[in-house]
This record gives structure tokens, C-alpha cells and sequence, in this order.
């Protein structure tokens, strides 16, 4: 139980480390939370004009989502970890990009962790999800809409492809938070007045 709370704790502090604020200070670019729309994530950080620096916020963001789980699965053995052990250690790191301790618990959506998770869990699973983001990114240009469709049907897969355990409710507790923290967007979206990708935002 010790090593369980310790990695759920571990896993919340990587999830906690900002890469849109990180990669943009070392960039010289404006605090990601100063513009646009103010979320620590590569969608904004790609309305500074820097595709470099919204390339290694996704990557950084999606990499420590997979680095979590597969920091336990690595000790899976040791602490008999369950497979539900290790998605709700996914999910910890993923709450800590949403509510970050290092950043005044300010973060981002958390689309790229999420994915990150996914892929750690099971690579078809992350690769399904990530394709849906994609081919609805691709037709419709809203980062926002892309994430929320994916975010169901990656509830969907894992369903399909494992059943409902502890892990289909962790993915599915992850999909609710992101779709929460996504709620300006559908209300912006039904406006008509969501920004698209790649378009700058005052």
C-alpha cells in the first residue's frame, strides 16, 4: 500500500512539470498563460509562431504520461502492482498536469498526457486514440473538437480491447476530466468562436 500511495505520488509530481512554460522560458517566448488562450499546452504554445517549441511541449507533455506508467510497470513485479494499479498511476500523472503543484496548481487540458498514458498502457490503444485525433483535427482544424471525440472513443477502445476493469474506469475518470476541462471550448465551439490550429489569438 506504502509503494502504491509513493507511486501515485511520484507519478502526480512528473505530471506536475509544465513543458509549454518550461520549453517556452528556455525559448524566450511569453509565458504560454499571458496569451491566446491562456492554457499551458503545445495547441497555444503553436500561436506564438514557434512550431519547435509547440513540438517539444507535446512531446514533453505526452512523454511523462508514459513515463509514469512505465515506471510502474517496471516495478510491477516488485510491488504486485495490478494492471488497475498502473492506470491510476497514469491517471495521477495526468492530474498533475491539470493541477500542477509546481505552478499554483494552473495547467494545461491535458490532451497530450492523456495520449502519453495511453500509449503506456497499451500502444494500440494510444495509437487508435491518437488517429481519431487526428483525422478529426485533419477535416474540422479544432484542436479542442479533435480532443474531446478522441477522448470518447479512447473509453470506447479500451472497453473493446480490455474490458471493464479498474482500468476502464481510470480511462474513463481521465476522459471526464478532459472533457470538464474542455468546457469553455464546447461553449465556444457552439458560439462559433473557437480558434482553429495554427491560427493566432490575441
Amino acid at each position: 500500500m506504502i509503494a502504491y500511495i509513493a507511486a501515485l505520488v511520484i507519478a502526480y509530481l512528473i505530471g506536475s512539470v509544465s513543458f509549454a512554460v518550461v520549453v517556452s522560458k528556455f525559448s524566450g517566448l511569453a509565458d504560454p498563460r499571458t496569451y491566446g488562450s491562456k492554457n499551458p499546452g503545445a495547441t497555444n504554445v503553436l500561436r506564438s509562431g514557434n512550431k519547435k517549441a509547440a513540438l517539444f511541449t507535446l512531446l514533453g507533455d505526452a512523454l511523462k504520461g508514459t513515463l509514469a506508467v512505465g515506471l510502474a510497470y517496471h516495478f510491477q513485479d516488485t510491488y504486485q502492482f495490478t494492471q488497475s494499479d498502473v492506470a491510476w498511476v497514469g491517471l495521477a500523472a495526468f492530474i498533475g498536469h491539470l493541477y500542477p503543484i509546481f505552478f499554483k496548481f494552473e495547467g494545461g487540458k491535458g490532451v497530450a498526457t492523456a495520449l502519453g498514458v495511453l500509449l503506456g498502457l497499451n500502444w494500440v490503444l494510444g495509437l487508435a486514440t491518437a488517429v481519431t485525433w487526428l483525422v478529426i483535427a485533419y477535416f474540422f482544424r479544432y484542436s479542442s473538437l479533435a480532443a474531446l471525440v478522441a477522448s470518447i472513443f479512447a473509453v470506447f477502445y479500451n472497453a473493446l480491447l480490455f474490458g471493464l476493469d479498474g482500468q476502464a474506469a481510470a480511462v474513463l475518470v481521465m476522459a471526464a476530466l478532459l472533457v470538464y476541462r474542455h468546457k469553455q471550448n464546447i461553449a465556444n465551439l457552439m458560439a462559433g468562436k473557437e480558434s482553429k490550429i495554427g491560427q493566432k489569438k490575441a
